[in-house]
């Protein structure tokens, strides 16, 4: 008969072991897959509309360093970010920089979320079919928020899966802004 320490002792153990694996688990679900070759081109193709229901080509985005987040208004994680989005585009915006919002929403809760939290940078409306463009920049498992920074070649440069960094983001941003060869 084992003593009930040490038999406590090997059952917090395995359960740690389940932890440690189920966190691993979890991070590599997590990690952005490989991005589609054609995910910028896709994306310079495209007219959205913004929150007012305004038309807006994102084939002036190129040449730009572009933020690209996709998000929703029933995301927190989402909302909890976009003020420090809304800070890195006053920051970029000067320098040929923006932060561009791909709403996979409906249109009503996009406007409704638009006049009830202005937002500095373009909220556009791509409803479900935002999904299917943030796979292809490699966003596999459609997870929220999900964010992209592609240089002014229209390289996909970064991609982070989650709420941003503010520090993390502004300092790949403005590497590739100040590099402007990319």
């Amino acid at each position: 008969m084992m003593m009930p320490k040490r038999r406590m002792l090997i059952a917090g153990s395995v359960a740690a072991g389940f932890a440690a694996l189920g966190a691993w688990v979890a991070w590599h679900r997590l990690e952005p897959g490989p991005s589609s070759p054609d995910a910028s081109s896709l994306l310079y193709a495209l007219n959205l509309p913004d929150h007012a229901g305004e038309e807006f080509a994102l084939a002036q985005l190129r040449g730009k360093t572009v933020v690209l987040n996709f998000w929703a208004t029933w995301c927190p994680p989402c909302i909890q970010e976009m003020p420090e989005l809304a800070e890195l585009h006053h920051e970029i915006s000067p320098r040929n920089g923006t932060v561009i919002g791909i709403g996979i929403d409906t249109p009503s809760n996009i406007r409704q979320f638009a006049e009830n939290r202005p937002m500095p940078y373009p909220l556009l409306v791509a409803g479900m079919g935002g999904s299917e463009l943030s796979k292809r920049f490699g966003n596999e498992v459609g997870a929220l928020p999900f964010t992209t920074v592609i240089d002014q070649q229209g390289r996909i440069a970064h991609r982070k899966l989650g709420r941003i960094r503010l520090s993390e983001l502004r300092s790949q941003v403005d590497a590739l802004i100040n590099n402007r060869s990319g």
